[in-house]
């Protein structure tokens, strides 16, 4: 969706890859590739980004079978394709929805990227009965009101990236309640956001522009 892709890169990561009897008479390398991106695709590794797809295996250290088991154990190292843009990126999205938060955009893939009212081109009103953000774009023939449609493909600027722990305590609560309670917030937190900014000449919809 740009035309650099620098918002994706490789990483490299390693991890021991589980594969279950059934599976031996499937080759390795696709049997563990196939666990690897059933493992890390659509997750958020913190501090890292979101984890698209496996690039490749680097190397296969021996398997190991534990008593009792039965499965094969193998220590992989490997480097998988991560979604994580730079701050002042520029990328296009579609807007995914409006509220007096903010502009929510969708990359596709990702969902989790809001433009909140302050870094929307100036001046700009949120309409309740339309429930969309709408700029008042003033010109020598008065002002103009452009609507921020759901659906409506949209360039912004990263301004900012959050990441949040969304690893369970270690450590349980005695009180059932206390726990079911914790449990629900982990499970309600966003592990990967970013914030983005459409103020600048150029960003907004790209109808804005096109058009123009």
């Amino acid at each position: 969706m740009t035309s650099d892709d620098k918002m994706f890169f490789v990483i490299e990561m390693t991890d021991t890859v589980k594969i279950q009897p059934w599976l031996f008479n499937v080759n390795q390398l696709d049997a563990i590739s196939v666990e690897l991106n059933k493992k890390l695709a659509n997750k958020v590794v913190y501090n890292v980004g979101l984890c698209i797809c496996l690039f490749d295996i680097l190397k296969l250290e021996d398997s190991y079978i534990f008593p009792g088991d039965g499965a094969a154990h193998t220590k992989v190292r490997f480097r998988y394709v991560v979604f994580r843009p730079f701050v002042d990126e520029v990328l296009i999205g579609k807007i995914k929805g409006c509220s007096r938060d903010g502009v929510c955009v969708t990359m596709g893939f990702f969902d989790d990227v809001l433009i909140p009212p302050e870094n929307l081109q100036q001046p700009s009103k949120f309409d309740e009965a339309e429930q969309v953000w709408v700029w008042e774009y003033e010109t020598e023939d008065g002002t103009h009101e452009l609507f921020m449609d759901i659906g409506e493909e949209i360039r912004f600027r990263v301004m900012e990236e959050t990441f949040v722990d969304t690893t369970p305590s270690s450590v349980p609560s005695s009180d059932p309640a206390t726990a079911e309670t914790s449990v629900e917030e982990t499970k309600s937190k966003t592990p990967y956001s970013i914030e983005a900014s459409i103020t600048d000449s150029g960003l907004g919809l790209l109808s804005w522009w096109n058009n123009g």
